[in-house]
């Protein structure tokens, strides 16, 4: 059989079998079949059935194991979108595309960490704001600095109560902090990077959400240039909150 028409098969297969173990409600575990009698049950020949299990254990929703043939598995979309990301940041407009999501989702997150957030998580959020205005100017601390950031914003995520949230944010907090940000800064735009984190992380302390969103926003707009007009709005609510 040419490839191309193969390919075909096989992606339609796949496509059978996922709505097969939907409709079955197989739970995570679950006994499924072997490949032989995946291409016996679906009547395709054993090349197509291996490509479609292969396609299929690819995005973690079958997985093979040794003289049981294949197991069902619950898929995890943050280890999906991790080992993606490499292929999705090509060019500057693919990175344009993931700053608008990390912008999305932490902007939009920023309430249920105000509403969610514990008091020790409160508590490691201030230490670590603080530790930011004692590294932040230094140029020999720079790599610890972004290392806090980091630390920040990934508890930030952690104080929603969402794992797939805190877990698609990290991975995204983690390319960011690599490439977006230069490490020369002067000193003018250091205090204001420890200004803004402090601020931050007293609004989620107050359970102040408007000042909170004005703040994360604030200090997203070096990642979407777009927001920077935006942004200068909420420095306004800011400072005068």
């Amino acid at each position: 059989m040419p490839e191309e028409p193969r390919k075909n098969l096989s992606y339609q297969l796949s496509e059978r079998i996922r709505e097969y173990i939907e409709q079955a409600e197989l739970p995570d575990g679950s006994l499924f079949m072997t490949e032989a009698e995946v291409a016996e049950q679906f009547d395709v020949s054993r090349a197509v059935a291996r490509e479609a299990v292969g396609q299929l254990r690819a995005i973690g929703l079958l997985e093979g194991r040794q003289r049981k043939g294949l197991i069902i598995r619950r898929p995890d979309p943050v280890k999906l979108f991790s080992a993606s990301l490499p292929f999705l940041a090509k060019s500057k407009q693919d990175v344009s595309e993931l700053s608008r999501l990390r912008y999305v989702l932490e902007v939009g997150a920023v309430e249920l960490a105000v509403k969610n957030a514990s008091p020790s998580q409160i508590t490691q959020l201030m230490n670590i704001a603080e530790q930011m205005k004692t590294v932040i100017n230094s140029k020999t601390q720079v790599n610890q600095g972004k290392e806090l950031d980091i630390a920040f914003h990934s508890l930030l995520l952690e104080m929603t109560g969402s794992k797939i949230i805190a877990g698609m944010q990290r991975v995204l907090v983690d390319f960011f902090g690599n490439i977006a940000i230069s490490d020369s800064l002067d000193d003018s735009s250091t205090e204001r990077i420890a200004w803004e984190h402090t601020e931050l992380a007293e609004a989620i302390r107050d359970q102040d959400i408007e000042r909170a969103r004005a703040l994360i926003r604030m200090q997203l707009r070096h990642y979407l240039p777009e927001a920077e007009s935006e942004s200068q709005l909420d420095e306004k609510t800011a400072k005068v909150n």
